[in-house]
C-alpha cells in the first residue's frame, strides 16, 4: 500500500511539474506574443495560408480523383463492349442440352483472356481485369458461375445485370494478405444458345497508385507552401517593423537625453515619411529644449545679477533704516510705528534675497556640500531653538522625541539645519495651536527625522504645489515665521544634494507629516526610510524623486509606511471651516492622534500651557 502511495505521490508532483512548466512557457509565449509584432503578423498569415491550402488541396484531390475513376469507368465500360463480340461467337457453337456447358464457357473464358493480335477488339483498353462468366439459364435460382471468382462480385450488382442492364459498382475484394479495390463491370451477353452474364473485374492499383502520389505531392507542396509563405512574411514585415523599432529605440534614447538621435531615411515611401516625420519631431525637440535651456540658464542669470545688484542698495538702505529704528523713540508714534516695519520688511527682503541666491546657486549646479560628521539630535536641537521664539509667541509647544538610536551621518550642517528649521517653522504656521512633534530614525545606512503638526494637513489636488516655488496654500493667511515661500523648495533641493528623500503626508483635519530622511554618507544608497510615516497619502519631494529612484518596499517595511511614492510635491491645505469640521467630527470618530491633539489644544487654553506629555518626550515649550 505504501509502494502504490509513493508512486502516486511521484506522479503527482510529476504532473505538478509539468503543469507549471506548461504555465510558465505559455506565459512566456504569451508576453512575446504580445510585445512582437512580427511574429503576430507571421503566424497570423502561416494560419490563415494553412486554410487556404488544406481547402484547395481537398478540392484538387477531390477533382483528380473522380477524373480519374471517370476514366477508368469509360474505359472499363468500353472493355465490356469490345468483349461481347468475341463472347457472343464463341457461345454460338455451345450445345444448350449438353452437360458439358461448363467446360464450354470455359473455353470461351479463356478465348477471352488470351489476346489476339488479330483482333484488336480484344485488346485490353481498360488494363488487367479478371472474367467472370455466369450461367443464366437457372433464372430465379441460385446461378453457378462457369469461371472466375464469383464471391467477388457483389450481389446488387449481380441481380442489376439479371434484369438485363448494364452495371458497374467499386468494391474491395480479398487478394492475399491485402484487400484491393477494384471497379466490377457486368453485363448480360445475348447468346442463341443461352442466357449468360459477364463480369470484368478491374483492379484500382494504378489508379491507387497515381491518387497516393498526388496526396504525396500535394502535401508536400503544401508543406513547402507554407514555409515559403512564412519566410516571405517574415521577410516583408521585417522590412516594415524594422523602420518602427528603430523609431521606437531611437524615441527611448531622445527621453534619455541623446537629442541626436535621427532615422534613416530610404525611399519615398511610407516608411520613408514617417522617418522624415520624426527626424523632423527630434529636431523641433531639440530646438525647444535647446530654448529652454537658454531661457533657464538666463532666467538663473537674471535671479543671481537682480540679487547681487540689489545687495549694494539695499546696504545703504538698512543704514538708514538702522539710524532712524535707533532714534524711533525720538519720533510720533505713527513714524515710529513705520519705521519698525520698515525695518521688518527690510529684514524679509535680506531673507528673500538669500534665498534667491541660493536658488540660483542650486539651478545653476554649482552648490556644493561642505560635508563634516554631525550629530542629528544636535542640529534639530539648533534649529529648535532659532525658532521657539516663534513658537512661544504663536502658543504651540514642540515635542522632540528622545533620541535613543544612533544618528552620527556625514553632511552639510548648514543645510541640514535649513531643512529642519524650514520643516518646524512651516508646521508652527500650520499647527493650529496643536502641538509638534519631532522625531528621529536611523538605521545601518539612513537616519531620519520627522516634523508632525496635528493643524490644517494636506487637501487633496493641492499635493503638487507644496515644494513649488512662492507658493501660499492661502495669500492671506498670516504667516508668523515671516518665509519667503522657498524655504521647501530649497529644503527639497538640500535633501537631493546629500542624496537623501523629502517626504510629506497629510490629511485635512488631521495635520501633516514631512520627513527627512538622509543616508549616512552623502550618495550612499538605501531602500527605505527607518522612520515610518502615518498612514494615509504620502507624497516626496520632487526632487528627490528625480535624484534617484528607491526600490520596492519590501515585505517587512514597518507599519504605516505606503508603498507607492507620488510624483508629485505636497502642500499645506487652508484649514476648513468650523462648522464643516465638527460635521466631519460627528460622521466620523476621531483617531486616538486628534483625541490627543483635542486634549492638549483644551488643556492648552486652559492653563496657556502645553498639556503634560508622555514619557519619553522633552517639551521644549
Amino acid at each position: 500500500m505504501s509502494g502504490w502511495a509513493s508512486r502516486g505521490e511521484v506522479l503527482r508532483r510529476w504532473g505538478t511539474r509539468a503543469r507549471d512548466e506548461l504555465r510558465e512557457r505559455w506565459q512566456r509565449f504569451e508576453r512575446v506574443w504580445r510585445r512582437s509584432m512580427q511574429l503576430r503578423v507571421v503566424v497570423s498569415t502561416l494560419a490563415l495560408s494553412s486554410v487556404v491550402i488544406c481547402v484547395l488541396g481537398m478540392v484538387l484531390q477531390t477533382q483528380i480523383t473522380y477524373q480519374l475513376m471517370t476514366a477508368k469507368e469509360r474505359a472499363a465500360i468500353g472493355q465490356v463492349q469490345s468483349s461481347l463480340p468475341v463472347l457472343e461467337r464463341e457461345l454460338t457453337a455451345v450445345d444448350p442440352n449438353s452437360d458439358d456447358v461448363s467446360q464450354q464457357l470455359e473455353q470461351a473464358l479463356n478465348r477471352l483472356t488470351t489476346p489476339n493480335s488479330n483482333d484488336s477488339a480484344q485488346q485490353p483498353a481498360a488494363g488487367a481485369f479478371e472474367p467472370v462468366l455466369v450461367d443464366g439459364a437457372g433464372a430465379g435460382s441460385e446461378p453457378h458461375p462457369f469461371a472466375g471468382p464469383l464471391r467477388d462480385v457483389p450481389g446488387g450488382l449481380r441481380r442489376f445485370v439479371e434484369q438485363g442492364q448494364l452495371a458497374k459498382q467499386i468494391t474491395t475484394v480479398p487478394r492475399g494478405n491485402e484487400p484491393v479495390t477494384m471497379l466490377v463491370v457486368g453485363t448480360p451477353v445475348d447468346s442463341s444458345t443461352r442466357s449468360l452474364q459477364a463480369y470484368l473485374l478491374f483492379p484500382l492499383t494504378s489508379e491507387k497508385s497515381t491518387l497516393g502520389f498526388v496526396q504525396s505531392t500535394l502535401l508536400v507542396g503544401g508543406l513547402v507552401l507554407v514555409v515559403l509563405l512564412g519566410a516571405i512574411t517574415n521577410l516583408v514585415t521585417r522590412q516594415v517593423v524594422r523602420p518602427v523599432r528603430q523609431a521606437a529605440q531611437n524615441a527611448a534614447r531622445l527621453a534619455d537625453g541623446d537629442l541626436d538621435q535621427r532615422m534613416r531615411v530610404i525611399g519615398e515611401d511610407d516608411v520613408a515619411r514617417l522617418a522624415e516625420s520624426f527626424n523632423e519631431m527630434a529636431d523641433s525637440l531639440k530646438q525647444q529644449i535647446k530654448q529652454l535651456e537658454e531661457f533657464g540658464q538666463l532666467q538663473r542669470r537674471f535671479t543671481s545679477d537682480v540679487s547681487h545688484e540689489l545687495r549694494t542698495p539695499l546696504t545703504t538702505v538698512r543704514m538708514a533704516a538702522d539710524v532712524l529704528h535707533a532714534s524711533r523713540e525720538q519720533f510720533p508714534p505713527g513714524l515710529a510705528r513705520s519705521t519698525e516695519l520698515l525695518v521688518d520688511e527690510l529684514d524679509r527682503f535680506e531673507a528673500l534675497l538669500a534665498d534667491l541666491l541660493e536658488i540660483s546657486r542650486l539651478d545653476a549646479g554649482v552648490a556644493e556640500l561642505a560635508a563634516e560628521p554631525l550629530d542629528l539630535p544636535a542640529i534639530v536641537q539648533r534649529a529648535v531653538d532659532s525658532v521657539r521664539g516663534i513658537a512661544e509667541t504663536s502658543k504651540v509647544p514642540l515635542r522632540v522625541e528622545v533620541a535613543g538610536d544612533d544618528l552620527d551621518l556625514v553632511g552639510d550642517a548648514r543645510r541640514v539645519e535649513r531643512i529642519v528649521r524650514n520643516l518646524i517653522a512651516n508646521a508652527i504656521d500650520h499647527a493650529e495651536g496643536g502641538p509638534v512633534e519631532i522625531r528621529f530614525g536611523a538605521d545601518d545606512r539612513a537616519v531620519a527625522v520627522s516634523v508632525r503638526d496635528y493643524g490644517v494637513g494636506l487637501r487633496p489636488g493641492e499635493a503638487e504645489l507644496v515644494f513649488t516655488r512662492f507658493w501660499r496654500a492661502d495669500p492671506s493667511r498670516n504667516r508668523r515665521t515671516g518665509g519667503t515661500g522657498l524655504g521647501l523648495s530649497i529644503s527639497s533641493e538640500d535633501a537631493r544634494l546629500h542624496g537623501g528623500l523629502l517626504d510629506a503626508w497629510g490629511e485635512p483635519g488631521s495635520g501633516s507629516c514631512f520627513r527627512l530622511t538622509l543616508p549616512r554618507t552623502p550618495g550612499q544608497d538605501f531602500t527605505d526610510s527607518p522612520l515610518a510615516l502615518p498612514v494615509g497619502r504620502r507624497i516626496a519631494a520632487p526632487g528627490a524623486l528625480l535624484a534617484r529612484t528607491l526600490d520596492a518596499q519590501s515585505d517587512g517595511e514597518q507599519e504605516g509606511e505606503s508603498a507607492v511614492r507620488d510624483t508629485g510635491p505636497a502642500r499645506l491645505s487652508e484649514p476648513s471651516p468650523h462648522d464643516s469640521a465638527d460635521q466631519e467630527r460627528a460622521e466620523h470618530p476621531p483617531s486616538e492622534d486628534q483625541a490627543r491633539v483635542d486634549q492638549a489644544k483644551a488643556d492648552h487654553a486652559r492653563s496657556g500651557r502645553a498639556a503634560p506629555v508622555e514619557r519619553g518626550w522633552e517639551d521644549l515649550r
